[in-house]
């Protein structure tokens, strides 16, 4: 077996399962889960017919494989979608790459880019550097590849943002690849043009990638959307985009899911690469979700809609659980990020136990670097059921928290 397996470490839905083996949940309420992040909007109509229209056209529906690359009218459509979204004019044969999602394409982008034999010296393996709190997809990537993941520094008091100066230079020197999300999972915080520009400065001078996840892209609550990894590369003058890739999907934007699709996009040769990886991996999307996926990136009324009911959403549920929480609206994404007095385990586990609310501890969602979990004491809430619930979850939260205050 492949040694590197027995690095990974527990998905943090598994822990959370593990936590409350031994919880009952108290009957009196209904459950209600915060815990993962599933969009639980309803899928766009127009999605759904371009889907059923396709699976039932005999000159292609299901009787063929499906190419690698994706179909032209796909690539164009997410084209269209650049410039809309981002003013970018992207050559759509040879810059942009349909994917099975993201966490499919993040995981087997670091297969592509990493060489686990180029080392700097021969007790010292290639590393790939994630953010801290992250995406556990980053840790398992590093670690399949052949790499060791680094977590960089953050920093609590200014949003989690991450502490790039505190990594040294012979990190970077080993450095292949840098995960990237913006807006962030689970912080929502947006990463500003001056961060993406230290980053390409030291993509430049050490010669690592940069993979920008971006899924959280779509919904956000300030008037102003945030900066993508593609607009700052432009903005800077970086219109080859060296070395940088971004991902994105339909996943959070469009509500489906269940659809695993998304793309890739930005320097050609990185895109060059990773589509002849992907022949041999055999993750072509079904062209019944090419052409719904179409649709769906055609189409911003849905969109905006959709942003529109997780504006109203949150500006519901944040003032009420800021009563008793340190919370705040963020910048974009669908969750809170809220610290707890105590311990995060102890309370998800009890708040489980007595008001069958479901929520994820923050200190699942980060490694301890340097004797501190920047995750530890604090809370993942995903708002992504309908707004009643949201807000009977809240109220029930805020009835928790006052009763663990009472003498």
């Amino acid at each position: 077996m492949n040694p590197n397996l027995s690095l990974l470490q527990a998905y943090p839905f598994e822990r959370l399962r593990q936590l409350f083996v031994p919880v009952k949940p108290n009957p009196a309420y209904s459950p209600i889960s915060l815990g993962i992040g599933e969009p639980r909007h309803a899928t766009p109509d127009l999605v759904k017919q371009a889907y059923c229209k396709a699976i039932n056209d005999p000159q292609g529906g299901l009787s063929a494989y499906p190419a690698t690359a994706g179909v032209a009218g796909l690539r164009e459509s997410i084209g269209r979608w650049l410039q809309r979204r981002y003013g970018l004019q992207l050559d759509t044969q040879t810059q942009i790459l349909p994917v099975n999602g993201t966490r499919e394409a993040l995981f087997a982008f670091a297969q592509t880019v990493v060489n686990p034999a180029a080392r700097v010296a021969p007790d010292l393996p290639a590393l790939v550097v994630c953010p801290n709190p992250f995406y556990q997809i980053y840790e398992g990537a590093a670690f399949l590849s052949g790499a060791e993941p680094y977590f960089v520094a953050s920093d609590p008091t200014r949003n989690f943002a991450q502490d790039w100066d505190s990594v040294p230079d012979d990190v970077w020197a080993r450095t292949q690849l840098l995960f990237v999300c913006s807006p962030g999972n689970p912080t929502g915080a947006v990463m500003p043009l001056s961060e993406w520009k230290k980053l390409f400065d030291l993509s430049d001078r050490y010669g690592f990638v940069i993979a920008s996840d971006e899924c959280y892209s779509e919904i956000y609550f300030r008037e102003e959307p945030p900066l993508g990894g593609l607009e700052a590369a432009a903005r800077l003058g970086r219109a080859d985009f060296k070395n940088l890739l971004i991902l994105t999907s339909l996943s959070k934007r469009s509500n489906v899911p269940g659809m695993r699709s998304g793309f890739c996009a930005g320097d050609a040769a990185l895109v060059k690469q990773f589509l002849l990886y992907r022949t041999y991996h055999g993750s072509a999307m079904s062209t019944v979700v090419q052409a719904a996926s179409i649709a769906a990136w055609d189409d911003e009324e849905h969109v905006r809609d959709n942003r529109e009911q997780y504006r109203a959403k949150f500006a519901r549920v944040t003032p009420l659980l800021a009563d008793v929480l340190e919370v705040a609206l963020p910048d974009a994404g669908f969750y809170l990020w809220a610290k707890v007095h105590g311990s995060d385990t102890e309370f998800a586990r009890d708040l489980l136990a007595l008001y069958n609310v479901t929520v994820l501890p923050g200190s699942f969602l980060a490694r301890e670097v340097r004797g501190f979990n920047p995750g530890a004491g604090r809370i993942r809430m995903a708002l992504v059921a309908e707004t009643a619930e949201c807000v009977e979850a809240a109220n029930r939260i805020v009835q928790f928290v006052k009763s663990r205050k009472s003498p």
